[in-house]
């Protein structure tokens, strides 16, 4: 498949800290890039809401992206080119693909799409297959692409190999956000030889493998992700804010579903709150216009709205305790009658929050979520799956870690001056005694 105009006539480059230099030499992934669908991933963070939390993780999700398609454009033109088991025609739609693979992302990600129930890879499709500027650019190739670039996105596209560059337990989206989260956080877990494991990466019929040679690099890789994932993207000061976040959308939703006058009408808002948004207004939201509701609402007649927006604002976040549910159900009952008591709502101000994650699972048939697994490729030209091979990566196969905590505003508590009493009995079930 040729798109018109094939090659630019000049490659351009994008300076990045991540990968130095992104190079864009297809014309068709230019005018993507340019497309208004694309650009306004500028205007969404990729971490959403650990700025809070590590003040460099301002990136937003069009660096992440550019450095998806880079990482992928370096597997197909310098590792998998003239193998055979690679076929040079999926190349334009592995990249487009991987450079369009989160465009349907909405303000705060995954905090936004759990308060309203979306899915950003849904919207991702739709973006791709609706009246866009990107689908005008894709149908260039062929009145199809559009449809197969958002089969790979759904990891339904029949060429599995080209679904695993993109999504699988060892792929482009993964190396790229872990070294930039890393750099832009400033911390150094999510680091690990990426050069190695491409190297040493092979086309096969339905993945991509890992020479043998390579498996250190692949445990490193692995090491790295379980690290960042509880040390980073888990850091109890960053859900604490992912707690206000929600808090905030489910409280403008409440209010609006009540008919209460707001000072500011949420009008970016309104199909979102009645569960009937079209694409076109969706594309709209981005988090500046969420933040400009955020300022607006610290004004507001409502408390808990008010309230909240100036903590998220100002950073005045929950404080948090550890929580066991299984144990500690009985302390969180009594902790809501006293809320309530002392006149704090705690549907907004007592919140369990849990993480849990998956670190490397092997392949379970019939599981809800069917992961496809790492496999090395042996010198004996065997494929092995890589638990088999390596005793780290045994070590935390299928184990699933779960992290709960209970947020709550010691600062209201702490006001309680007038209820001493029930700011005795809740500072103590906090305090464990």
């Amino acid at each position: 498949m040729t798109y018109p105009g094939g090659k630019l006539n000049e490659e351009k480059v994008f300076k990045d800290p991540v990968h130095r230099y992104i190079h864009v030499r297809d014309t068709i992934i230019w005018e993507l890039i340019g497309t208004a669908e694309f650009q306004r991933l500028r205007r969404i963070r990729q971490l959403g809401t650990s700025y809070l939390t590590f003040h460099g993780a301002e990136h937003s999700r069009f660096n992440h992206s550019l450095g998806v398609y880079e990482i992928v454009r370096r597997i197909i033109d310098d590792v998998f080119r003239d193998r055979p088991q690679w076929n040079e025609d999926e190349r334009l739609l592995c990249l487009c693909a991987a450079l369009l693979h989160d465009l349907g992302h909405g303000p705060f990600s995954h905090s936004f799409e759990k308060v309203f129930h979306l899915d950003h890879e849904a919207f991702t499709q739709a973006i791709i297959l609706g009246d866009t500027e990107v689908n005008r650019v894709l149908r260039k190739v062929k009145h199809d692409f559009p449809k197969k670039v958002a089969e790979v996105i759904a990891k339904t596209y029949e060429n599995k190999l080209v679904v695993s560059l993109i999504s699988s337990q060892i792929d482009a989206d993964r190396m790229d956000y872990l070294q930039r989260d890393a750099y832009y956080t400033g911390v150094s877990y999510g680091h690990f030889d990426m050069e190695r494991i491409l190297r040493v990466m092979r086309p096969r019929e339905d993945q991509a493998v890992i020479k043998y040679s390579g498996m250190h690099a692949v445990e490193d890789y692995i090491m790295s992700r379980y690290q960042m994932y509880w040390q980073v993207y888990f850091h109890p000061v960053t859900r604490s804010a992912e707690v206000i976040l929600t808090k905030i959308l489910h409280r403008a939703k409440e209010l609006h579903q009540k008919y209460y006058e707001f000072k500011y009408q949420p009008v970016h808002f309104y199909s979102i709150f009645e569960d009937e948004i079209s694409l076109e207004e969706y594309l709209k939201l981005d988090e500046s216009i969420v933040m400009f509701y955020f300022q607006a609402w610290q004004e507001e007649d409502d408390a808990i709205l008010a309230d909240l927006c100036r903590r998220f604002m100002n950073r005045n976040l929950f404080k948090y305790i550890e929580f066991n549910p299984n144990s500690q159900m009985k302390m969180w009952m009594e902790l809501n009658t006293l809320f309530k008591k002392a006149g704090i709502n705690p549907d907004y101000y007592l919140v369990v929050d849990s993480s849990s994650d998956l670190p490397y699972d092997f392949y379970r048939p019939g599981e809800e979520e069917e992961r496809l697994p790492i496999h090395l490729l042996m010198p004996n030209d065997e494929v092995r799956e890589l638990s088999r091979q390596s005793e780290i990566v045994e070590a935390i196969s299928g184990k699933k870690r779960t992290d709960h905590k209970l947020y709550f505003p010691q600062d209201l508590i702490e006001q309680l001056s007038s209820k001493r009493k029930v700011k005795e009995q809740i500072l103590n079930l906090l305090k464990g005694d």
